[in-house]
Order: C-alpha cells, then sequence, then structure tokens
C-alpha cells in the first residue's frame, strides 16, 4: 500500500491529460505544419503544464518567470521557420526583453533587461517562442564555495522531477528538470564547468555544451570567458542538435544526428568515483552500451587533479568578466 500523498502525486502524472507534451521537438513541428497543432496550442499547452506541475501540484519550481503575451505571440509566427513556433525556455542569465535575466539573483530584480541577447534574437527569427526563464542556482554557482545546487534567491528551490527531494542538479538546474518534466521541449542552458551535463543527468534529458565560442556569449551573465558556453537541452539528441543549429548559426548537426556509422566510445576508468553504487551503475550502463554494438575503448588518463585552484581562476575571471558585462548598458 502506498502512502496518500505518493498517490496523490501518482495520481497527477498518470491522470494528466497533457502527457503529449513528452513528444519530441521533432514531432511538434511536424505536427505543426501538418495543421494537427499550432504554436498558439503549444503555448497554451505548456503554460497549462507550469500551471498544474511546476506552479502548483507537484510544484517543480523550474520556471522563474514567464514571458508577457507569449499566446498573443505564437500567433504571428511563421511554422516554416525552422523552430516552427515551439515553445522555448532560456536560463535566467540570458537576457531577453519581457524576462528579469538575473541569474537568480536579487539585486538585479530592479533593472529590466532592454535589449535581446544574440543568442534569443537567433531563436526568435528562427520561429521560438521564448515563452519563459528557468531557475538556476544563484549566479549559475559562483555566488559561493557552498551555494545550493538549483536555489536562488529570486526563484527559490527547483525540485527533481523524478523524485521530488532529490537535487536537480546545476546550475542550469530548471531547464533540465523543465525537459524531463514536460514543460516544453526545448530549454537552453549555460556551462562554466558541468552546468549542462549535471543537470541533464539527475533529471534524464540530453545536454550538450558545444565548443567555447561557437555561440555567442554577448548578453549572458559571465562567469569565465575561457569556459563558458550557452547549449542546448531535450529530450532526444536530434531535438538538441536542432536548437544548437539556431543557437550556433550552422547547419548539419542534424545530419549528423541521425547517421548511423557505428559509434566509439572511450572509458576512463580513472575517473571513477570509489562509491560502490555509483561504480556499479556506470559499469551497468558502459555494459549495456557494449551490448548495443558501440565500441568501447579503454583509455588510460590520470584522475583529475584538485589541487589545481579552478575555483580562484572563475572568481578572478567572474569579477572582470561580470563587470564588463553589467557596464554595457543593456538595462535600465
Amino acid at each position: 500500500m502506498l502512502p496518500a500523498f505518493v498517490n496523490f502525486y501518482l495520481a497527477i502524472w498518470v491522470n494528466d491529460s497533457r502527457m503529449n507534451s513528452y513528444s519530441s521537438a521533432h514531432d511538434q513541428i511536424i505536427s505543426v505544419r501538418e495543421g494537427k497543432s499550432s504554436p498558439r496550442h503549444l503555448a497554451e499547452a505548456s503554460l497549462d503544464r507550469i500551471e498544474s506541475v511546476d506552479s502548483s501540484g507537484y510544484k517543480l519550481n523550474s520556471v522563474l518567470a514567464l514571458a508577457p503575451r507569449s499566446q498573443e505571440y505564437a500567433e504571428h509566427i511563421d511554422i516554416t521557420l525552422p523552430l516552427a513556433g515551439l515553445p522555448i525556455f532560456i536560463k535566467d542569465n540570458i537576457e531577453a526583453v519581457g524576462l528579469p535575466g538575473t541569474a537568480g539573483s536579487l539585486a538585479l530584480t530592479k533593472y529590466p533587461v532592454m535589449r535581446d541577447s544574440p543568442i534569443v534574437s537567433r531563436l526568435r527569427a528562427a520561429g521560438a517562442n521564448v515563452i519563459g526563464a528557468t531557475n538556476l542556482s544563484e549566479w549559475a554557482n559562483i555566488r559561493s564555495t557552498n551555494s545550493t545546487s538549483g536555489w536562488s534567491g529570486a526563484g527559490g528551490l527547483t525540485a527533481n522531477p523524478w523524485k521530488h527531494i532529490h537535487s536537480a542538479g546545476g546550475s542550469s538546474s530548471g531547464s533540465g528538470a523543465a525537459i524531463s518534466a514536460g514543460l516544453v521541449s526545448l530549454a537552453v542552458g549555460t556551462e562554466t564547468d558541468g552546468s549542462i551535463v549535471c543537470p541533464a543527468s539527475l533529471n534524464g534529458c540530453v545536454g550538450i555544451k558545444p565548443t567555447v565560442g561557437s555561440v555567442p556569449r554577448l548578453g549572458v551573465i559571465p562567469i569565465s570567458a575561457s569556459q563558458d558556453s550557452p547549449g542546448a537541452m531535450a529530450r532526444t539528441v536530434y531535438d538538441s542538435a536542432l536548437l544548437l543549429e539556431v543557437m550556433m548559426g550552422t547547419s548539419g548537426l542534424v545530419n549528423a544526428s541521425l547517421e548511423k556509422s557505428s559509434l566509439k566510445i572511450g572509458v576512463v576508468k580513472s575517473w571513477l568515483t570509489d562509491h560502490e553504487g555509483t561504480d556499479a551503475l556506470f559499469d551497468g550502463a558502459v555494459a549495456q552500451l557494449g551490448n548495443s554494438g558501440i565500441t568501447l575503448v579503454d583509455v588510460d588518463l590520470p584522475a583529475p587533479d584538485e589541487s589545481v585552484g579552478e575555483d580562484e581562476l572563475h572568481r578572478c575571471n567572474c569579477h572582470n568578466d561580470c563587470t564588463r558585462h553589467l557596464l554595457r548598458g543593456a538595462r535600465s
């Protein structure tokens, strides 16, 4: 017999008629172009699900702010564009008119964004409907050596969509949790050191940090110019590739995601955690990859050196880069 509160939350998930929120971005685009759906319908479905799962019900708390008039904006999107009016989230350290762009900090809440970042301009030009900003670890986890992943002063704490009391990771906590919970099919995260791949892992979605410099960073609150990069978060590799093509202003990634050529993956055993349970899960995942026909190659690398002083480097870069960012005049 399950406890009453468990039955309550299971009922929210099982009885929710909007479970088609879990369809891929690719399938949603096809549905729109075939006239079975529309950008406005997708926006309304996302907003309804945010209300029932994020703001109340399960109380995921992945969304920090919603864009004004996103349903009306959807009416004017050209569905022949690459993203065909799909509702999309951006992380709240990315500037977009109508959204806070605070990096989760109360210090920036009184200074509204005056112009879109180049990333957001590219998204809108490609037919995206940027309907909201996601919560994050405040200042993308650079605010303190003891900061809490997924918590910000402006947005509170984001829960894990699989188990409420577990961590959603960080710092792109809200983007990863929102994808996994079916609020949207595409979201933008940012990473300096693990801030996309960590929440992608903990929430169960695809997260890609592209090569530093391949995606514009102007209008993204910085930590380190040598390591920061916005990236794509989605439920499939295809969808992530589609979003990255828009963000990078390139092509070929979607086709690459569909190639049937065999994969070769390096396995670095020296990077295991020495935690019995965690290492057992890793070994099980590697075994499944091998059984699926993927070629596994043992790679001999030294264990990471924890004495490099990366935190000190980040703090130094953040002081300089963030000062320049705030002096740009993108806020009133």
